[in-house]
């Protein structure tokens, strides 16, 4: 049985009474980052959580239409439990929901060890190497969704919302007219994520929350909160925000960008030196090369869908190629202007729907590797990218990134090779399903000529 220390139970729950809390919300990020969870009545939650909460471990392998994948040790094995333990530095009042708290759980198989397919411990895992290099991983997301109301012309039965030209960067009612964004900017403030700023995006209907940046597994249990958070707080006015990475051919793609730098225990930013060319450290280049060398496993993980391939191209100002530069958003990996204790590189392949944990624990396993191998990086991108005569392209298919995580040792060891190998099974049976489905492209294509 796993090893939990029991003592701080009663007094949380006694504390949450007297804060008008009666139900924990014990929740934990699935594979696609789903948050799976159980309400737990306060008066019995000391003793509902001491020995653990089971939950199926095929929940790691349920797809989005509810059929299971055969994981290991999932199906084949019977459907055997995992174990969710409250960490419990994590309790949050849920501000749209009164008396509900959240609280992110750990997961443990019944032997007490670690789920090594939990996103939540491949972070923690990936966070521990670098402390073995005396460096903290520091990061701050940035997520990008869409808005949409109910529509009965849309053959989907939604349409953006807010439809207007040009409304990228606006705020107020001319680009939020039912003040969605604002209502959801003020309550996620209320729920300890950090969340710093929002605006309208590009696209009609889409929109952008920043958060503050943290430790890396904090920066992730934040996200992870947040997308859940915008989820729930768009059907509670009726709408729903989805972060798909490109839901419409007439629309850009929605990103998920990550802003990485390096600190000393002692508190020094290790990204930055002054003397050196561009201010940047020789630390910084070898991380910069890490992400670029293991750039085609990452995205696996940072564009985990089907959808995510189509999101990329030229001219999207969505990365097409392996490169970087220095305060150049065309590039895969910007570095932005700032300097001294702000120095830090922009990770700009992941798209809206990467699990938090594992787009983190991805882009900080290929910094690693650049660490600890001692990499260069190539040449900085000059001008406007997306010319692939330069710079390597990226994988073009889920199936080809799927290929490239599993060929990339070094990079599979660094997360876990038994998580890569779940990971694998998931996505794998992801592309069977829809090279199996007929679709609408496919009926309006072919079947009145043919």
């Amino acid at each position: 049985m796993a090893h939990f220390d029991t003592s701080g139970l009663e007094p949380a729950a006694d504390q949450l009474q007297r804060d008008g809390i009666d139900v924990v919300r014990l929740g934990y990020a699935d594979i696609i980052g789903t948050d799976r969870g159980r309400d737990l009545l306060v008066n019995r939650f000391a003793r509902t959580v001491s020995s653990g909460v089971a939950f199926c471990r095929s929940v790691y392998g349920t797809t989005p239409r509810g059929g299971v994948v055969d994981i290991e040790g999932g199906l084949s094995d019977g459907l055997p439990d995992i174990l969710a333990f409250p960490d419990l530095s994590t309790l949050q009042p849920i501000p749209w929901e009164p008396g509900v708290a959240h609280c992110i759980a750990d997961l443990y198989n019944p032997d007490g060890q670690p789920s090594p397919a939990s996103p939540r411990y491949v972070l923690r895992h990936v966070v521990e190497q670098f402390k073995s290099l005396g460096m903290n991983p520091i990061v701050g997301p940035e997520l990008e969704f869409y808005v949409l109301e109910e529509s009965d012309t849309a053959a989907s039965g939604w349409q953006r919302y807010g439809e207007g030209t040009g409304n990228v960067y606006v705020s107020g009612l001319k680009g939020d007219p039912q003040n969605v964004l604002l209502t959801a900017l003020r309550h996620l403030g209320n729920y300890g994520i950090e969340v710093v700023a929002a605006n309208h995006e590009f696209s009609s209907g889409q929109f952008e929350i920043n958060l503050w940046h943290g430790d890396a597994l904090d920066a992730a249990d934040r996200a992870h909160r947040f997308k859940a958070g915008v989820k729930e707080l768009a059907r509670s006015l009726g709408k729903m925000a989805t972060f798909m990475p490109k839901p419409f051919n007439d629309e850009g793609g929605s990103g998920f960008h990550l802003h990485f730098s390096m600190w000393s225990d002692d508190g020094v930013p290790l990204f930055d030196d002054p003397s050196a060319k561009n201010g940047l450290s020789k630390t910084a280049h070898q991380a910069i090369a890490g992400v670029l060398a293991h750039a085609p496993a990452l995205a696996a993980l940072s564009n985990p869908t089907i959808n995510s391939y189509k999101r990329f191209g030229p001219d999207t100002l969505a990365p097409w190629l392996v490169d970087w530069g220095l305060d150049n958003r065309s590039a895969m990996v910007r570095i932005p202007p700032e300097r001294g204790s702000a120095s830090r590189m922009e990770c700009r392949l992941g798209d809206a729907s990467a699990n938090p944990y594992l787009a983190i624990a991805g882009l900080l396993a290929a910094a690693y590797l650049g660490v600890r191998d001692e990499l260069e990086p190539q040449p900085a991108l000059e001008g406007y990218g997306y010319d692939p005569s330069k710079a390597e392209m990226l994988p073009t298919t889920l199936s080809n990134a799927l290929d490239a995580l599993e060929a990339d040792t070094a990079f599979v060891e660094v997360l876990g090779e038994p998580f890569v190998k779940t990971f694998l099974t998931y996505k794998r049976d992801e592309i069977e399903r829809f090279n199996s489905w007929i679709t609408d492209w496919e009926f309006n294509e072919y079947t009145y000529h043919l």
